[in-house]
């Protein structure tokens, strides 16, 4: 069992002033693997002071020196990229191909990162003036417990890329992942404050970051209750802000589409991250008079899928991240039901002959009408709603009706015909005839899916401040 009990300040790994015991759990077995110390208050305002110091230097740091921590820090992870991967299987349940991927984004993030910063220009003509973008200071980072690593090297990343400082809360849940990292970006070498990671809860760390005066900027990733509560915290100093929430991703299924191929498809979009995932496909949006074909096709891939140990190559969903978890996806199955919607696979409980874990049968309800509860709310779990629409015109209706906007999925036989679609749902990214991702290309929400971006030249600039000079200049 692992017992952490460090935290990040200042360029050394300190003991938290903090005293709270937090155990950590395998999902797949429900045994404590390990103990996390919590940090505190004290600590978050001493992680805050070291980044402010830190900044006054680092901000005036030019392109090619960031340019060379960017590329030690994506080393140093990439070298721990195994570590990683076996505690995002077990301290999180990812499937073991999907830990692969997860561990390595952290690196390859980074480099991405690296890119943006080469082919950017901090300084621009218009007219006559000339206009900077200047760092902001020090930015505060929340990250969650889906994909913590990745999400710290993503955020961290921008931050050093344009010059800023950083202090990072991450998810208390996913401690062990965050212990190979910050080891990792301790060994590359990062000048002193420039980095601090505060392991605590988010109601007293996450809380003193998002109010504190000397914090100019906030990245949150969660969920959209959270991001609210950071936003009204921000707001008395004004905190530039970007905040990744929640999502109730539209799967539209056009009538032309090649159907055996659109049902694995809306699995793979819905099931995706074990279902834990904010741009998950949840609402599958199919043509009335092709809905029975459609519920065969996916009701035989879904009941191929297997969920269990995550070990298994052959487990494509895993466990969910905790008990809390498990009977929250328990209660919106067992919501489904008594709203009316017909089970056409799976249900509650664990699935055939495990009798441990937290383990969700893949689950997926048919005859939902887009105003109930399981089509309304993020589930963050399998289990998807096949939504039956008229035409055209009512598809583009029923994706819109949410109060949602991260990601969108179209399929289609005619890539032209899809794109139409696609420009009509208001999403922050839309999917045509794939699922894939691009680090490069904006990341955020339209509505209660967040504010700004992430991710390429737009999540660059969120860490940036315009300074027009005019004059003689």
């Amino acid at each position: 069992m692992q017992h952490i009990d460090r935290i990040y300040i200042d360029g050394a790994f300190v003991t938290p002033h903090g005293e709270e015991l937090f155990d950590l759990f395998n999902p797949a077995t429900e045994q404590v693997i390990g103990r996390v110390r919590l940090a505190d208050e004290h600590d978050a305002n001493r992680a805050i002071a070291a980044a402010r110091r830190a900044f006054a230097s680092f901000s005036r740091t030019g392109k090619s020196e960031r340019l060379d921590l960017l590329q030690s820090m994506a080393n140093a992870l990439a070298a721990r990229e195994d570590d990683l991967a076996e505690a995002i299987i077990d301290e999180y349940g990812s499937p073991v191909s999907r830990a692969r991927w997860m561990a390595n984004y952290a690196s390859s993030v980074v480099l991405e990162a690296a890119n943006t910063l080469r082919q950017y220009d901090f300084k621009r003509r218009i007219n006559a003036s000339e206009v900077v973008m200047q760092p902001v200071g020090v930015a505060g980072m929340i990250t969650p417990w889906n994909a913590n690593a990745g999400f710290i090297a993503n955020k961290l990343a921008t931050a050093i890329a344009a010059g800023c400082t950083a202090v990072i809360k991450p998810s208390e849940m996913s401690a062990i992942q965050t212990q190979i990292v910050t080891e990792a970006l301790h060994a590359a070498g990062l000048p002193t404050g420039v980095f601090n990671i505060v392991t605590g809860r988010g109601d007293v760390v996450g809380a003193t970051i998002s109010a504190h005066p000397d914090v100019a900027k906030i990245s949150f990733t969660g969920s959209t209750a959270v991001g609210k509560a950071i936003l009204r915290a921000g707001a008395e100093t004004l905190k530039r802000i970007t905040l990744e929430l929640g999502g109730k991703s539209p799967f539209i299924v056009l009538d032309d589409a090649n159907f055996a191929e659109a049902a694995p498809l809306a699995l793979q979009a819905g099931f995706m991250n074990n279902g834990q995932a904010c741009i998950a496909g949840t609402r599958i949006l199919v043509p009335q008079q092709r809905v029975e074909e459609f519920e065969v096709l996916i009701r035989a891939a879904a009941e191929k899928t297997q969920s269990g140990d995550p070990r298994d190559p052959a487990t494509v969903i895993g466990p969910m991240v905790s008990e809390k978890q498990w009977n929250r996806v328990q209660r919106y199955i067992r919501l489904g039901t008594e709203e009316g919607a017909r089970l056409l696979t799976g249900g509650e409980g664990r699935p055939d002959g495990m009798e441990s874990g937290w383990f969700v049968r893949p689950t997926v309800f048919t005859g939902v009408s887009n105003d109930m509860t399981i089509a309304r709310e993020e589930i963050f779990g399998p289990v998807l709603s096949i939504i039956a629409y008229r035409d055209l015109e009512d598809a583009i209706a029923i994706a819109n009706d949410t109060t949602y906007g991260l990601q969108a999925y179209v399929v289609s036989s005619d890539p032209a015909r899809a794109r139409e679609v696609g420009a009509r749902i208001d999403a922050g990214r839309v999917m045509i005839n794939a699922i894939t991702h691009d680090p490069a290309v904006p990341f955020g929400g339209f509505k209660q899916s967040g504010i700004g971006r992430e991710c390429g030249t737009l999540g660059l600039e969120a860490y940036l401040e315009p300074k027009a000079v005019m004059g003689v200049v």
